[in-house]
């Protein structure tokens, strides 16, 4: 009986400690494993009162701000990992994280030739057609992989993504659902190709890392991104320079290439790709002899947002960078302001700032140290004397690229496909560009990249908006963002209010440049 008496009162006594913590504790305020602001609680008034927002308000802000939120959710992903689902032979199900599909699946216009045999061209070896199978070469150079260890299984997380490996050197992985398509991103390749013709145009597809890294046994969970890059490369017209990057990055797959703990690929990764573009180009193609290493480390990606898996808190890594040593260089940026929306809402007057921004130790940001995000236009003026002025169409995974190509144009411009209120023909014509690579994601690519063509044919706001000083003046040690679910766009929202936006496949993070304290 007495047994009973004591588990009734330990029971009674932990819900009643649940009580009081939820309800007379300090509420949270913001998260830094979501790295958001936790919702406002509401004013009241008796309209909000009558209409029912006030009520449903405060239930939001009730459930969103409880004591100790980040802990109560790092106890529940530690749980969760006990019991976590494994991949093994037979195939899983899998909520795959992809961009919308292309609506012409390898429809191909007789129009269009495949690619040619242009020497200056990075070339497929060979081009699949409409059944998504790999190219010969590329199978090659990744080989089915042996049975998997025990540490090497791959577990289903949060929104699709898998891990694979454990703690200390676990690796984040996003599903790949698109098959062949990509001919609407091809066609915009092809429309820029035919309004410029005065011009070098580029199409760069960026393969993701569950292209190289996806375990035998968790082949079932993913599309191979070869049948996509393949089917595009073969709508190209022949006068578009083709940077191929699947074999180049998987002659490389034993480097880190591609960030463990993030959706973006490493800046090594981004070198080796700069370095074939800047062949294909037939400018000076840079050796990482040329550039100072530099460390954040103890860094922690996106996709420990994503995931919620606590495997890849407990796997950080060093996020290494390369800055130019023999080339002097000046940024020039165009910032824009956005709204909650994702809509640009004001444009600054250019000014100048660094292109590199360091991070501190453990700053889950580091991928923000290019140009510090995604919200603006960036002019880079370098000290190379070549008469070439190149810019680059890019999303997030495009912000490595840049400084690797400082010593090989005079110039080197920057727009993010999200972001460009001007037109586009009047921005080539001022500026005198020679050279317009388009750089995207598979995933991006997968989409159509029709935001393209708008910028074609869009007038040009030449707004100037002022921004808003924050009513908190007191720099924070660090900018803080939004993690959501790996979809196209993310919100990016900082303490003082401020919102950006950024895309998860294509950039996932950002911060506010007021109050960013680097080192």
């Amino acid at each position: 009986m007495k047994k009973y008496i004591v588990y009734i009162t330990v029971m009674v006594a932990v819900i009643a400690a649940f009580v009081v913590v939820l309800n007379f504790f300090p509420r949270s305020e913001y998260s830094e494993l979501e790295r958001r602001e936790l919702t406002k609680r509401p004013e009241f008034s008796l309209e909000a009162l009558k209409s029912g927002d006030y009520t449903k308000g405060i239930s939001s802000w009730y459930s969103d701000t409880e004591p100790f939120r980040d802990e109560f959710m790092t106890l529940s992903m530690q749980v969760r990992a006990m019991r976590a689902l494994q991949i093994g032979a037979e195939e899983e199900q899998v909520n795959y994280i992809a961009a919308e599909p292309d609506p012409e699946l390898a429809s191909s216009p007789s129009s269009v030739s495949p690619v040619g045999s242009n020497s200056e061209e990075s070339v497929p070896p060979t081009l699949v057609g409409q059944g998504g199978e790999q190219s010969e070469a590329f199978e090659e150079l990744v080989p089915e992989q042996d049975e998997l260890t025990q540490d090497e299984r791959a577990k289903i997380t949060n929104n699709g993504i898998f891990i694979v490996g454990k703690a200390p050197n676990a690796r984040a992985m996003m599903a790949y659902k698109g098959k062949a398509g990509g001919t609407s991103y091809a066609r915009v390749v092809n429309t820029y190709q035919e309004k410029f013709t005065d011009v070098n145009i580029y199409c760069m597809v960026i393969p993701t890392a569950v292209e190289y890294y996806c375990p035998a046994k968790a082949r079932s969970a993913t599309l191979p991104e070869s049948a996509t890059i393949d089917t595009l490369y073969a709508h190209l017209l022949p006068s578009v320079r083709k940077v191929y990057l699947l074999p180049v990055m998987a002659a490389h797959k034993d480097e880190p290439i591609y960030l463990r703990t993030d959706h973006h690929w490493s800046p090594l990764g981004a070198f080796y790709a700069a370095q074939e573009f800047c062949r294909v180009a037939r400018v000076h193609v840079p050796e990482l002899s040329e550039f100072d290493e530099q460390v954040t480390h103890r860094f922690v990606g996106s996709m420990y947002g994503f995931s919620r898996d606590i495997s890849i808190k407990q796997s950080p890594e060093d996020f290494i960078y390369y800055t130019p040593k023999d080339v002097t260089y000046t940024a020039t940026y165009t910032v824009y302001d956005i709204d909650s929306a994702f809509q640009v809402i004001g444009e600054h007057r250019p000014r100048q700032g660094e292109f590199f921004h360091h991070f501190k130790d453990g700053s889950g940001l580091a991928y923000c140290t290019f140009m510090g995000g995604d919200t603006k236009i960036a002019k880079v003026e370098t000290s190379t004397r070549n008469g070439r002025r190149v810019l680059i169409l890019k999303d997030s995974f495009g912000n490595a690229l840049p400084g690797y190509l400082f010593g090989s144009f005079e110039e080197v411009h920057v727009v993010d496909g999200r972001y460009f209120t001007k037109n586009m023909v009047d921005y080539v014509s001022q500026n005198g560009i020679t050279d317009i690579v388009f750089a995207n994601n598979v995933f991006k690519a997968y989409g159509g990249g029709r935001q393209y063509l708008r910028f074609l044919t869009q007038r040009g706001s030449g707004i100037y908006t002022p921004r808003p000083q924050p009513k908190d003046t007191t720099a924070q040690a660090e900018p803080d963002t939004t993690v959501a679910a790996p979809t196209d766009t993310l919100a990016v929202e900082t303490k003082n209010g401020t919102v950006f936006a950024a895309d998860s496949l294509n950039s996932e993070t950002n911060h506010n440049e007021q109050t960013e304290k680097t080192e």
